[in-house]
């Protein structure tokens, strides 16, 4: 990883802080050139209360697995928010990178390949294994970050 990676991916992290969720807070950002086209955190669509908002979470409340019934949640995902702010502001993102504090889920993932981004670089894992299946037949890069400090040899 080089330094703008380090970069991008603690802008996720801030992004992430921006959710509405209560169980997980998820930032990405959408790089190209080494410029932010957008951003995005999980959170409710426009117009219908947040989690936060209603004092309490769908999935939660119905004992739903994580990495399941994603349709099951008032709440986008952060990589279908910043895809969907490209699309509204005319912007592209074909051939960029997408930075996420966690690995994307397969309805991300179908929607990362088909919007053209060629490279995704996750923080944490997600139990999702046929997200990966579709990058590697899509020849999508994706990269699980490590910065220095955890990389460093321990003294």
């Amino acid at each position: 990883m080089d330094k703008w990676d380090v970069r991008f991916m603690e802008l996720t992290e801030t992004v992430g802080t921006w959710a509405s969720c209560i169980r997980r807070k998820v930032g990405a950002v959408i790089v190209r050139d080494k410029r932010v086209m957008t951003t995005g955190y999980n959170g409710a669509p426009a117009g219908i209360a947040s989690c936060i908002e209603r004092g309490k979470c769908l999935r939660i409340e119905n004992n739903i697995e994580s990495g399941t019934r994603a349709e099951l949640c008032y709440a986008a995902h952060a990589e279908q928010n910043a895809i969907i702010q490209a699309a509204k502001y005319g912007i592209n993102i074909h051939g960029a990178t997408l930075y996420c504090t966690h690995q994307p889920c397969v309805i991300c993932a179908k929607m990362i390949i088909n919007a053209g981004i060629e490279r995704v670089v996750y923080k944490e894992g997600y139990p999702d294994a046929f997200s990966m299946e579709l990058f590697k037949e899509a020849g999508t890069k994706v990269e699980k970050f490590q910065d220095e400090e955890q990389t460093a040899p321990k003294e």
